[in-house]
């Protein structure tokens, strides 16, 4: 049945949509679009056509998003980065207020991480031995500022140990380090992880969560809250646009998207990648900008990290 809407809302969309990634190929948010190209003829009646812009840490992507037309046609995979850089000096544009959130898809929660010859069983254990070997314990992450390098200064700050940080260019280069005991902790996605994990390389002692992962093989990491550490911290991946999309695009685009999240291959498919399910629409997306824009910018002031940038601009 025919609704009595505006024609560009009948006629849109006519052609493919391109989807920018702003990472490179293979990473979570790059495999999510992928996920979705799959199923976007059957619920958005045209292709998706992801096309990848690394570089930047995402703001190479973000950057081309701004600046394309708002006719629908043009859209980009956003996550909490769209939210992180701009804190951290000056970007070519403000991306929380230069881009309209389209929807959420997914939340992802860390999990801790330590080589498997480790004697540490559990959080505790680690903030024991960090607490009697200062300096000693090295953690991994996916690069200054990351979402990885919050938590682990996050974790640093909360239980009062000293734990050196070094920096990875992406998580399957700190994993490997991890192995080769060049570390001795990393703060990663759990999809990265997920093989060692199930074959016993490496011992996984917290996820970030407020609750378990549901994915059956890593349901068993308990969180750091179980463990009594005060310690929340999800990231998500969702779909935003240039500003000044009309409305009429930006409701057929949502009524898309949540049937692409509500199909249960997407559901299948996105726990495959450690990924967790949680859809928000347009307006609730905006909502968490903005509440996770003012935590961030606090967290990376207390922990430091503000200041660790600033350094390493200089």
């Amino acid at each position: 049945m025919q609704s009595k809407t505006t024609t560009a809302k009948n006629t849109y969309p006519n052609k493919p949509i391109t989807v920018i990634v702003p990472f490179s190929a293979g990473g979570g948010m790059d495999l999510l679009a992928r996920t979705m190209e799959k199923m976007a003829p059957k619920y958005l009646g045209q292709p998706l056509v992801v096309v990848n812009k690394p570089g930047g840490s995402g703001t190479i992507g973000w950057n081309e998003l701004v600046t394309a037309t708002p006719d629908g046609y043009t859209l980009g995979i956003s996550a909490i980065d769209v939210l992180l850089q701009p804190l951290y000096g000056a970007t070519k544009y403000h991306y929380p207020t230069a881009l309209e959130p389209i929807a959420q898809f997914t939340i992802l929660s860390n999990v801790m991480v330590v080589e498997a010859n480790q004697p540490w069983q559990d959080v505790d254990s680690v903030i024991k031995y960090a607490k009697q070997h200062p300096g000693q314990l090295k953690f991994g992450h996916s690069g200054i500022g990351s979402p990885s390098h919050i938590i682990g200064e996050t974790f640093a700050k909360f239980t009062d140990v000293n734990i050196e940080q070094v920096p990875f260019h992406g998580a399957s280069e700190s994993t490997a380090a991890l192995l080769g005991n060049h570390i001795q902790i990393a703060f990663t996605n759990p999809a990265t992880v997920k093989e060692q994990i199930k074959n016993g390389t490496l011992r996984a002692l917290a996820t970030t969560g407020d609750q378990r992962l549901t994915d059956p093989d890593l349901a068993q990491i308990p969180t750091f809250k179980e463990q009594g550490v005060d310690i929340i911290s999800t990231t998500w991946i969702g779909v935003a646009g240039p500003k000044d999309l009309s409305p009429e695009i930006k409701a057929k685009l949502e009524e898309g998207f949540k049937s692409i999240v509500a199909d249960p291959e997407f559901k299948t498919n996105i726990e495959n990648l450690g990924l967790q399910v949680e859809y928000l629409n347009s307006e609730d997306s905006k909502e968490k900008w903005r509440t996770d824009g003012d935590k961030l910018a606090k967290t990376i002031q207390e922990t430091g990290i503000l200041e660790q940038i600033k350094a390493q601009k200089n």
